[in-house]
């Protein structure tokens, strides 16, 4: 017996489905065009026939190229399981040798995250798997879901666990902050203490150099410390404490990589700032993608070294 389901979707040309898929990836006609072997016109037609078949815009013009309509959107983890699982049926379930197989591996992270995790990857696929690449985006924790809904990263790496119904996680280490300084430039030694730290001048990090949660804690204290300069990059801040005689609080694990890199002093902070669990993050419709799942699988292997070593906390 025919069911009515597939008898209605004779009436669909389900390869537009694919020019969609690339769509969503790319946000661009033309990168489309080259991805699929088809001419500019042809993606362009396919997109109006898209448009017809969901009766919905789907992609409008944006700088750059386009944006993905609310309808766009939504169908996304539908349409991306369906092609998935169409691909399984036909080719049989897929699988990813790392030793003879290329792939590319698009994260996403913030800059202290990436000082941990992304020399340990690169070394990793190096040695496993030497034709794959992997590319980082600067991410920040409140943009980085949506850069996996959009298909834009395959993994994020982040400090949060509140995620979307669309989106798989896996807890990979907890962590807390620590104060890092150059002791070189001023004359301390180990843990600072609350005096010090008051005393100090600090360099803050923060995205719009306004406050951290450092100036949080210490407003509720009715105590305030002295910034003599902010960066919105924890990548600067070794850079910066070479010439700069200031304490910086951030992750412990990137205080860590940042004072073995460059000959630094770790403290404990004097004053008790909060934990947080560092998660991994990627969209259900790559949950039977056999390259990612390796991945994924690389980076628990890292963080599970990073507790290992026992530092991170």
């Amino acid at each position: 017996m025919v069911t009515e389901g597939p008898v209605h979707l004779r009436s669909h040309d389900l390869n537009l489905l694919v020019v969609y898929a690339v769509l969503m990836e790319e946000l661009n006609v033309t990168r489309t065009a080259v991805r699929l072997n088809m001419s500019q016109a042809a993606v362009s037609a396919s997109l109006q026939r898209l448009r017809r078949m969901f009766d919905d815009q789907l992609f409008v013009r944006a700088s750059g190229g386009m944006a993905p309509t609310a309808k766009a959107r939504q169908i996304h983890a539908a349409v991306a399981a369906g092609l998935a699982s169409l691909h399984e049926a036909i080719d049989g379930p897929p699988s990813f040798d790392p030793s003879s197989e290329r792939a590319v591996f698009r994260l996403g992270m913030s800059d202290d995250l990436e000082a941990v995790f992304m020399p340990k990857i690169i070394e990793t696929l190096t040695t496993m798997s030497p034709t794959s690449s992997a590319h980082c985006i600067q991410t920040r924790r409140a943009g980085v879901e949506d850069l996996v809904t959009l298909g834009h990263i395959d993994i994020g790496i982040a400090a949060s666990s509140a995620w979307g119904s669309e989106i798989r996680s896996r807890d990979l280490f907890e962590s807390s902050y620590a104060c890092v300084y150059n002791p070189s430039l001023i004359d301390r030694h180990g843990d600072l203490s609350y005096t010090d730290y008051l005393a100090l001048p600090h360099l803050m990090i923060s995205a719009d150099g306004t406050r951290g949660i450092v100036d949080d804690v210490l407003q509720a204290e009715g105590q305030t410390r002295d910034i003599t300069a902010s960066t919105g990059h924890f990548a600067m801040v070794p850079i910066l404490l070479k010439r700069v005689p200031a304490v910086a609080t951030m992750p412990e694990f990137a205080a860590r990589v940042f004072a073995e890199s460059f000959d630094l002093t770790v403290s404990t902070p004097p004053i008790q700032l909060p934990r947080f669990t560092v998660n991994s993050l990627w969209h259900q419709s790559q949950e039977s993608s056999p390259a990612l799942q390796w991945m994924i699988g690389v980076i628990d292997s890292i963080a599970t070294e990073l507790k290992e070593d026992q530092w991170y906390v």
